[in-house]
């Protein structure tokens, strides 16, 4: 996602870059098992939403072959640089707000973008509408409210001051419009939009040397909000920071819940994969 009303974590910041590479590197081979569990081909068309880093992009448009299309959208789009890359078309789309982009699409990917949409109900069907019959989609979110701890082992004052800053940054999410408890929705959600064949599963790394990156990452980006917010001091912060340069800290993630279901072909034959 990029710079929306209110988006906490803006693209065009120099942090931006880093954190797409700690995401890739912390949760790529999860989204890459679910792509391959709905089984995409050669030739399939693909809409990846919110696309932010180029990771993703890069693996969809080797699996679906010169045959095949993948569209990129987001909000900002200064991670495509100016280089165009052949077999994906990169577009400027908030899927809250804009048109329908040209589909259908034989699989429609989001990850880490309704949580923060505003308009997360109209995005959604605005997804599911893009689907050809028996195309899938793809949906994975945090749900911050599910574990709730950047150090789940709290045993000292390096870990307990860990977890106070990110109780602040949760609260500047919500105070922007976020929703801390997406993710355990989204089974129900994708069934209630008419999806068939609906499964979720649930990925959060305990501790990673990504992990650390993308904290630092974060941290740096969100730390004035937080001091003029009066949750946490430009000490506190350097302290923080200084305790992950150190490597003292186990830092996890909050719970990356993916569900994935299939539009109905409507006539009772099988899917059109």
């Amino acid at each position: 996602m990029g710079q929306d009303d209110g988006y906490l974590l803006d693209n065009r910041q120099a942090e931006a870059g880093t954190r797409f590479d700690a995401l890739a590197a912390l949760f790529d081979a999860s989204t890459f098992r679910h792509f391959e569990r709905v089984g995409i081909d050669a030739g399939w068309r693909c809409w990846e939403v919110g696309a932010g880093g180029p990771s993703v992009v890069a693996w969809l448009r080797e699996r679906v072959g010169p045959g095949g299309r993948v569209l990129a959208t987001d909000i900002d789009v200064s991670w495509t640089g100016n280089d165009a890359t052949e077999g994906v078309e990169v577009l400027r789309h908030d899927v809250g707000r804009d048109a329908l982009p040209p589909g259908p699409f034989d699989l429609v990917h989001a990850r880490l973008v309704l949580v923060h949409v505003a308009e997360r109900d109209a995005a959604l069907r605005t997804m599911v509408q893009a689907l050809r019959p028996g195309g899938w989609l793809v949906v994975e979110d945090a749900d911050p409210a599910l574990q709730p701890l950047i150090c789940p082992d709290e045993y000292g004052p390096e870990q307990e001051l860990a977890n106070r800053l990110r109780t602040g940054f949760r609260q500047l999410l919500r105070q922007r419009g976020a929703d801390l408890a997406y993710g355990r929705r989204l089974p129900r959600l994708l069934r209630e939009a008419g999806l068939a064949d609906v499964e979720a599963d649930a990925y959060f790394p305990i501790t990673s040397p990504a992990c650390d990156v993308l904290e630092t990452a974060t941290v740096q980006q969100m730390r004035d909000k937080l001091v003029a917010e009066g949750l946490a001091t430009d000490e506190e912060i350097e302290r923080h920071l200084a305790n992950i340069a150190a490597g003292r800290l186990d830092l996890a993630t909050s719970p990356m819940i993916s569900a994935w279901g299939r539009r109905p072909t409507g006539d009772g034959s099988p899917p059109l994969l």
